[in-house]
C-alpha cells in the first residue's frame, strides 16, 4: 500500500500531458491536488500564501490571498467544503496540462487548462489575484 501511496504523489515528468481533476485547493498558485494522483502548483506564477506573507525571492501580488485562492477555485470547479487541514475541496472537470517537472518536494509544476477557466496561469495573472514570475513564465502565451 505505500508503494501505492508514492506512486499517487509521484512528480510528473517535464513535457508530458496528463489529466487533473481537481479535488482540493490550497492557495492562489496551488498546490491543486488532482484524482489522479498529482499534486500541482500552477507554473510561471507567484501568489501571496494563506497568511498572506509572501516567500522570500517570489513575486509579490498585492491581491488578498483568501480572494485569490478563492479565484483559483472558481476557475476550476465548485466549492463544496473545507479540508481538516484548510484545504477548499472543490468539484470540476479535468483539466489538461503540461508539466514544467517538480515545483519543491513532491509537486508538479504544470501549465494547466480548465474547461471552467481556460489557462489558469493565464487567468490568475490578469485577473491581478497573482503575480507573473519570469524567472518560470518561459516563453508561455496567453491567447
Amino acid at each position: 500500500m505505500i508503494g501505492v501511496a508514492l506512486a499517487l504523489f509521484a512528480v510528473v515528468p517535464a513535457g508530458q500531458t496528463f489529466d487533473c481533476t481537481p479535488t482540493h485547493v490550497w492557495d492562489g498558485d496551488g498546490p491543486v491536488w488532482c484524482a489522479e494522483g498529482p499534486r500541482l502548483r500552477l507554473s510561471g506564477i507567484a501568489a501571496r500564501e494563506t497568511d498572506g506573507t509572501c516567500a522570500r525571492g517570489h513575486p509579490c501580488p498585492d491581491a488578498d490571498p483568501i480572494a485569490a485562492r478563492d479565484y483559483l477555485v472558481s476557475l476550476v470547479g465548485v466549492p463544496y467544503g473545507v479540508g481538516q487541514h484548510g484545504h477548499i475541496l472543490v468539484e470540476g472537470p479535468a483539466m489538461r496540462c503540461v508539466s514544467t517537472g517538480g515545483a519543491g518536494g513532491n509537486r508538479t509544476g504544470a501549465w494547466c487548462v480548465s474547461p471552467r477557466g481556460g489557462d489558469l496561469s493565464c487567468r490568475m495573472v490578469a485577473s491581478g489575484m497573482a503575480a507573473r514570475w519570469d524567472r518560470y513564465w518561459g516563453n508561455h502565451r496567453c491567447d
